[in-house]
């Protein structure tokens, strides 16, 4: 017996392994994964690039399995797919989809969102596929309505309208029949006919039609060993109904326990209660809607036949790589690419929010999803499908949509101890009240059903991911892209915020300011400084390259260009060395700079200038001063994020005296200076070893291992390359304000998750005792089990409602912007 269960739990594996450059890149991927408890028999192929193990499940999980190999220095290729369901009430179908998919092999991780009805789902490629998902899912008897994306937005739409005209037709015909029966039974009216009976014919249809959705939903969780609210709703209504038929035929109970219009009414709040629920879940994804409704749906594309071009027009998904595609006035760019021919302005507002149309001509780049507006362009498409800027921004806020902050865990943890602990208190309360106080049958199986039918998991259950899935859907409004929902969560705890400088705070585009020579002319001196920076693509090296281009000089030859890490650069002139940079590679390679020449460098840099020392080996030439314009709006953000009370620190590899000058010109006390590229993020570590929670906020590509390692990462500026993989708060413009309202949304979000768990724990906190009767003996209050199933009704809209009006947030630092929002 025991080596079958051990047999059942040992799995095997296939995991495609990327970044092995040779065979010994394999031998350590083998030794790392054959060291962990639970593995045997690991064999890593090096050709076909992928291990192949034998692992007990019962002993360690597939996705520790991939840490190991992602530790050893190497990346995994799992593939993310979206899966859209059918029939999910409450929470406990979320987990019970949830370990459903998670007991298969191959499937890495899995989030289920109950408010946008999709599964978030990792997996193996090698070792599942999507049908074996859906058939799981199935299984369960919940439905499996396909991959997101594959399905037609229309066919959603007709899925939901019927969905809805479905519970909108029960609890009609619940109202319709139970209401004029509580007036009747209330006003005392004595019919000429049996009472007990006329209820029974009257209600038995109305009742089978109304409640057969969570009879049958509940009968298939018990099908699958699992307890959801359906099967609590099906044991109070169906209590409710079967007391009643019992009491009319005299059988245990008496006629005096009637429930038909109860039980009718319960199932009809009930109806009522998802009814409003999905129509506020469907409103919490109109950000993304928008963001579809932004893709174009044709392209015209030109084609030589013989010696004519012929426009032919096409569904966008048929467009390929080269294609050469025409776009009129007025229409929408399908797809990215590059101008071949034609000038026209194009509106990207919607994408990058800047208000003004930007002109486009020959090979500057177009996005698709924007609008040409008065010229003809032709332009080549370089990237299409899912990999245009638009899918991946699309993509990205899915993706984002469907992660759970860690707070969720908390509600969670509390739904999976929900049922049965309701269940143990109705059976005790009815105990209670009936076997040790004395009360009626009629009182004691009133207290069980209102206990029941008011519990209500659902509100805990959609507390976060609405919140989650409306906030993101607001941020990608405005310009602010947030990866997922842990950084929501951090964000909102952050204590520090480091500022790159170069291209962050300042334009990062900056001008020469001075020219002092020493022994040659200056003209000579930014001629021979230019010839060497023409090789590098540094900002400043760009900078000194412009001011001679536009001074008009001719550049010499240089060779032997090199890069000296962050201090300098040399190269090669006519056989001369030529030596360039700050005042460290001068000292380092024991060059006189004389007393003189340091004052004027000390000026300098007391100005907020960087200071570029040119020289040879022997002596020192001159110094070229160059100086970077602050952004428009930087010194109001930094205002803002102080007002915040968070500290705000700049980093950066000038030296102290021109770091502090331009700290000075923001309003910034403190400064890391002289900080070497790659060291910066060993200086966001150290903050964080001194408890800091902090946030790095730079360049998504210069700054990536600084993004990385902080708590927060946000990318400024990345315009339409959201494809970021560093960064947890992708910001689509170059403007600072975003970075503060990309704080703000994160704080306001999880404030009104925390506002959701807490009315949702408060709610079942105070109705539960109430519907127990603990207000019976002191006031003599009851609940009703009717106005328990309206406040259970009631709670799931309440907490939906409140992460809905997360739709019109503005952070306060938007509010003064006077740019278009993006996006949509």
């Amino acid at each position: 017996m025991g080596n079958k269960m051990a047999d059942k739990a040992e799995k095997k594996a296939k995991i495609k392994i990327s970044g092995m450059q040779c065979a010994s890149c394999a031998l350590n991927i083998e030794k790392s994964l054959n060291n962990l408890e639970g593995v045997s028999d690991a064999q890593v192929n090096f050709n076909a690039e992928e291990a192949n193990l034998n692992y007990d499940s019962d002993k360690i999980k597939l996705f520790e399995v991939e840490n190991a190999v992602k530790n050893a220095g190497y990346d995994v290729i799992n593939e993310k797919i979206t899966l859209k369901i059918g029939g999910m009430t409450c929470a406990m179908c979320v987990k019970a989809i949830e370990d459903v998919l998670n007991k298969l092999e191959g499937i890495i991780e899995v989030n289920v969102n109950l408010a946008s009805e999709k599964a978030y789902v990792t997996y193996n490629p090698q070792m599942i596929t999507v049908k074996e998902m859906g058939k799981a899912i199935e299984d369960l008897g919940y439905e499996y309505l396909g991959v997101e994306g594959e399905i037609q937005e229309d066919q959603e739409d007709k899925l939901r309208e019927a969905d809805l005209k479905s519970k909108k037709n029960r609890f009609i015909v619940a109202f319709a029949v139970s209401i004029p029966l509580m007036i009747i039974m209330y006003a005392g009216v004595m019919l000429p006919f049996n009472m007990a009976y006329f209820m029974l014919v009257v209600t038995i249809l109305p009742f089978i039609y109304v409640s057969y959705p969570i009879f049958s939903a509940a009968y298939r969780s018990l099908q699958n060993r699992a307890l959801n609210m359906d099967v609590m709703y099906s044991l109070g209504i169906g209590v409710a109904f079967i007391s009643s038929i019992l009491g009319t035929f005299n059988i245990v109970l008496t006629p005096e326990f009637m429930f038909y219009e109860t039980a009718l009414m319960l199932a009809g709040f009930l109806m009522l209660g998802r009814w409003l629920e999905s129509r506020a879940k469907g409103r919490t994804s109109t950000a993304i809607k928008k963001l579809v409704g932004l893709q174009a749906k044709s392209a015209v594309i030109i084609r030589d036949e013989g010696e004519k071009s012929v426009e032919t027009e096409i569904p966008v998904d048929d467009v390929q790589v080269r294609d050469i595609v025409l776009v009129k006035p007025g229409e929408r760019i399908p797809v990215d690419g590059r101008v071949i021919f034609g000038e026209s302005y194009v509106d990207e507002s919607m994408i990058t929010g800047e208000p003004l149309p930007v002109l486009k001509k020959a090979n500057l780049n177009v996005v698709g999803g924007t609008i040409n507006q008065n010229g003809v362009l032709k332009f080549s498409a370089e990237k299409i499908g899912k990999d245009t800027a638009l899918a991946q921004i699309i993509k990205l806020v899915e993706m984002a949509q469907g992660s759970k902050p860690p707070v969720q865990r908390v509600a969670d943890r509390a739904v999976s101890y929900f049922i049965p602990t309701i269940l143990t208190i109705a059976l005790v309360a009815f105990i209670l009240w009936y076997f040790i106080l004395g009360s009626t049958l009629l009182f004691g199986l009133t207290v069980l059903i209102s206990i029941l039918v008011v519990a209500c998991p659902c509100a805990l259950g959609l507390a976060t991911p609405t919140a989650v899935t409306v906030g993101i859907g607001r941020g990608a409004e405005l310009g602010i892209l947030i990866k997922n929902g842990e950084a929501l969560e951090i964000s909102e705890k952050l204590n520090t915020i480091l500022f790159d400088k170069t291209g962050t705070l300042t334009k990062g585009k900056p001008e020469v300011t001075d020219v002092l020579a020493i022994e040659i002319d200056e003209q000579n001196l930014l001629k021979i400084a230019a010839s060497v920076e023409k090789n590098s693509e540094h900002p400043l090296a760009k900078a000194v390259v412009r001011k001679a281009e536009s001074e008009g000089l001719n550049l010499k030859e240089s060779i032997a260009f090199t890069s000296l890490g962050g201090k300098g650069v040399k190269a090669l002139i006519a056989d001369q060395e030529v030596i360039m940079g700050n005042r460290i590679l001068f000292k380092e390679n024991n060059i006189p700079l004389d007393p003189e020449f340091q004052e004027s460098l000390l000026k300098l840099e007391n100005e907020g200038k960087t200071a570029i020392i040119v020289g040879s080996p022997e002596k020192t030439w001159g110094v070229i001063a160059v100086a970077d314009t602050l952004k428009e709006t930087t010194k109001k953000a930094i205002q803002e994020l102080r007002d915040m009370d968070l500290q705000v620190t700049m980093i950066t590899g000038d030296n102290e005296r021109t770091a502090k000058a331009v700290a000075q010109q923001i309003g910034l006390e403190k400064v890391i200076s002289e900080v070497l590229p790659q060291d910066k993020a060993a200086e966001v570590k150290k903050l964080q070893e001194n408890g800091e929670i902090v946030a790095f906020v730079g360049d998504g590509i210069n700054d990536a291992p600084a993004l990385a390692q902080a708590d927060v990462g946000i990318a400024v500026g990345s315009g339409t390359d959201v494809a970021i993989e560093s960064g947890d708060i992708v910001l689509i413009k170059d403007d600072l304000l975003d970075s503060v309202a990309g704080v703000q949304l994160s704080k306001k979000v999880m404030g009104r998750i925390k506002q959701n768990i807490f009315w949702a724990f408060a709610y079942n906190a105070i109705l539960i005792p109430v519907a127990a009767g603990i207000l019976y003996p002191p006031f003599g209050i009851t609940f009703r089990p009717e106005y328990a199933g309206l406040a259970m009704a009631l709670s799931s809209v309440t907490v939906v409602s409140l992460s809905l009006m997360l739709k019109g947030y503005l952070p306060p630092a938007k509010r003064s912007s006077n740019n278009k929002i993006s996006l949509i």
